[in-house]
């Protein structure tokens, strides 16, 4: 049965409602591989108490409404749908600790026949104690089987093209085996990261991390090599998914700096050679 264009792009949703403590701010940074290098005191600074820093990349897991995706009453077959793009606009720092609330919009479901529909959201969210936009988060999903339906949005995602030239800058980074398993604890329950049944009928061969925890690595990558782990001058993220990254892998991130405080990426697993974001951009202070 199509989905039903209409009751999808004019879905309400609640606002959420959300408390987060230190140890939520330090378990986001564990699950998409901070303190890796216990010898590194910039890590630290975002996985111990003690002066603790919130991941930026963090904005992505506050004020969400979840899988919603998986409710019945969408028509959406959830076992058939890829993340796509993703897009991370900060306005000011995250607290290490606080009460947030997320409002969440659907922006546009684009029909694309065959390949499937691709389903656009938006998220704002905003500090409790002092009403200011904290951040923007944008999503774009690729549900496969649900292409075909009647009628439809004709604005698609702006994708960054990359210069042909060889990158300026690499940042590699591991993961541990349990990445997915950290990961999952911030929020994101969809069982195809973390049950090898669902992710082989969803046609992977295990479960693969999150597209947000790869998300999460990247802005890691961002920090560190654009940023010296000063989470203020981060200021946007956005990427396409191009392809399944796998715990216990290196993520190798590659940047294009275009010295106005602006830079492409590219990242892959090491271990596979698999381009895994594609058409990164990032907006940094210099």
């Amino acid at each position: 049965m199509p989905i039903n264009y209409t009751d999808l792009k004019n879905r309400r949703f609640e606002d959420v409602r959300q408390r987060y403590s230190a140890r939520d701010t330090i378990l986001y940074a564990l699950g998409i591989g901070m303190g890796a290098d216990p010898q590194d005191q910039h890590q630290l600074r975002y996985v111990f108490d003690s002066e603790l820093r919130a991941m930026p990349t963090m904005a992505v897991v506050l004020g969400s409404p979840g899988f919603w995706m998986q409710l019945p009453e969408t028509g959406l077959d959830w076992k058939n749908i890829l993340h796509l793009d993703q897009e991370l606009t900060l306005h000011q720092s995250l607290p290490a600790s606080g009460e947030v609330v997320g409002k969440t919009t659907v922006e546009a479901l684009v029909d694309k026949r065959a390949s499937g529909a691709v389903l656009y959201t938006r998220c704002d969210v905003f500090d409790v104690a002092t009403s200011a936009l904290l951040a923007t988060t944008r999503s774009g999903n690729l549900c496969r089987s649900d292409g075909h339906f009647e009628g439809g949005d004709t604005i698609d995602w702006t994708v960054h093209k990359l210069p042909n030239s060889p990158p300026d800058l690499q940042c590699d980074l591991p993961s541990t085996a349990q990445a997915a398993l950290i990961y999952h604890l911030s929020g994101d329950d969809n069982p195809l990261h973390v049950d090898i049944t669902y992710a082989r009928q969803a046609g992977f061969e295990r479960p693969m991390l999150h597209g947000l925890g790869t998300f999460g690595m990247a802005g890691h990558a961002a920090l560190r090599t654009l940023c010296a782990y000063d989470p203020a001058r981060l200021k946007k993220l956005r990427v396409r998914f191009s392809a399944p990254f796998y715990p216990g892998e290196t993520l190798r991130t590659t940047f294009w700096t275009y010295g106005n405080g602006t830079a492409g990426f590219q990242c892959h697993s090491v271990q596979r050679g698999v381009m895994v974001i594609n058409n990164g951009f990032v907006e940094y202070m210099q």
